[in-house]
């Protein structure tokens, strides 16, 4: 495994994903939280982690969008036809660069007014939905853009989806991901111009590289090493339950990514609240530990004593392990 370049010293953030409750703040901040991760630039969350001394962390949606309102986004299958797709799809053609440069517009207005701790990429990746047990899993994006894209990158002169899939599968692999890492590093290279030392995380897909006929970067074209020069922090999605996986699901994914995440680089679980607190309990256990903690939708944890007891002790066998 390479060693990615060293970055600036990256903090231990401990928090729910989902905003703070004004009258929990007190608790969680007894509990070990130390920051909040919330959608986009809202004022009201910048505004309460500053006055409670939070780290204010931002989740960017980037390559997701709603399909009914925006059919022109739908990435094409191989069939030549659009994707199949439901209400819980991500990703799409990237070949719309209007897109794109709303994702832009959007991070840079963003920066204007606000001075996030760190800002998490969210739906980096090409077409599909991996948070359930048995995923659809679909080759795109074989748009006649995308296409003729790949073969002028690659010099590979192949304009049927089933003859790239067929004889340049991995080159195909490799074009997709680092297209997708292309975006990670304009959005990256954008938040150090304007805001050095914030955190540059990513919302991953939560499987190993071997898992589901290597579908991580085949079909999501997430690939780490190559994510690398733009990611700080990455940030798999451990929504055990939702994956149809046991809450011991944590520790397995933090003991084995040191096989294909690049050293130099932190992983810091996202949880489900629907896990706790036995996915935080594994996690906390792991020999490889986390860089910190994410809950999804688990501000309200710190309303009950016991729950927020579990988590101060979670969050005090992780820092002891990472120091």
């Amino acid at each position: 495994m390479t060693r990615a370049a060293p970055r600036t010293p990256i903090p231990l953030l401990f928090g729910p994903y989902g905003g703070l409750p004004e009258e929990l703040t007190g608790a969680a901040r007894d509990s070990g939280v130390n920051a909040v991760w919330f959608h986009m630039f809202q004022d009201a969350e910048f505004e309460r982690c500053a006055r409670h001394g939070l780290a204010a962390c931002v989740e960017l949606k980037t390559l997701r969008a709603d399909f009914a309102r925006r059919p022109e986004l739908i990435p094409t299958g191989a069939d030549g036809s659009p994707i199949r797709y439901g209400e819980l799809v991500q990703g799409v053609c990237l070949s719309h660069t209007s897109f794109i440069a709303e994702i832009e517009g959007a991070l840079e207005e963003g920066l204007r007014s606000y001075r996030p701790a760190g800002i998490w990429l969210d739906y980096l990746t090409y077409a599909g939905w991996f948070e359930t047990p048995e995923p659809d899993l679909q080759e795109s994006c074989f748009c006649d853009a995308c296409i003729e894209e790949f073969c002028v990158a690659t010099g590979i002169d192949a304009e049927a989806p089933a003859v790239i899939l067929e004889r340049n599968e991995e080159a195909w692999t490799r074009h997709k991901c680092e297209r997708i890492a292309g975006l990670a590093n304009r959005l990256a290279r954008t938040i150090r111009a304007r805001l050095p030392g914030c955190v540059v995380g990513a919302y991953m897909c939560p499987w190993r590289p071997d898992e589901h006929g290597g579908a991580l970067t085949s079909i999501f074209a997430q690939d780490h090493g190559i994510l690398a020069d733009a990611v700080d922090v990455f940030t798999p999605l451990i929504y055990a339950a939702k994956s149809g996986r046991p809450p011991l699901w944590s520790r397995e994914y933090l003991d084995a990514s040191p096989g294909f995440v690049p050293a130099g680089r932190k992983v810091q679980l996202i949880l489900d609240f629907l896990d706790y607190p036995a996915s935080m309990l594994e996690a906390a256990s792991a020999a490889v530990p986390t860089w910190g903690i994410q809950l999804f939708g688990g501000a309200g944890l710190f309303a009950d004593k016991a729950a927020a007891s579990t988590f101060r002790s979670s969050v005090s066998r992780i820092r002891a392990a990472c120091a």
